[in-house]
């Protein structure tokens, strides 16, 4: 817990920033960017927004405002309770900005998160996973032939071909 202590001490960097539109850019991008991380174009737009020299600060403020948009989004947290999110030491007018912000886009972004939880679903339930394996030639031949049979079998409609024409015959005495 203590590097999550340390990690709110960068959040007075925010204040650096031109404007109230400038972190609320910075929120959106990390939001943007949750699944693939920042590129180098963003972080350097957000290093000169923070007038930043190197990513020795950038790093663990992105890394912390990530934790905050996550908390938000993913834990079950109300609006009400954003800004208890904040330790003391995160100055107040720091902890109101970003409650506004996080709030302003919390359903937005719990939106986005149920939708990506939909399209994960319907891919695993339309069966588009991919298998490779390797078979020798007559294992393959084998399969086929098997394949065909079964197919056969079901495109003909023969009771008996499957099991249970014999059941039907002895039914019938």
């Amino acid at each position: 817990m203590a590097e999550g202590h340390r990690l709110w001490e960068y959040l007075p960097l925010l204040v650096q920033s031109s404007s109230k539109e400038s972190v609320e850019y910075i929120l959106q991008v990390l939001w943007r960017t949750r699944k693939t991380g920042l590129d180098a174009a963003d972080r350097g737009i957000i290093r000169d927004m923070l007038h930043l020299s190197s990513d020795a600060d950038l790093d663990p403020l992105l890394v912390c405002l990530r934790m905050l948009i996550r908390k938000c989004v993913y834990g079950n947290i109300s609006k009400d309770e954003i800004q208890k999110l904040f330790p003391n030491e995160v100055l107040p007018e720091l902890q109101r900005l970003l409650t506004l912000l996080l709030q302003k886009f919390q359903r937005e972004w719990r939106e986005d998160v149920l939708k990506d939880q939909l399209q994960d679903d319907t891919h695993s339930v339309s069966g588009g996973s991919k298998v490779k394996f390797q078979l020798r030639k007559d294992a393959l031949e084998t399969m086929l032939k098997s394949m065909y049979s079964l197919r056969d079998q079901m495109s003909s409609g023969d009771a008996s071909s499957n099991g249970h024409g014999q059941e039907q015959e002895a039914a019938k005495t």
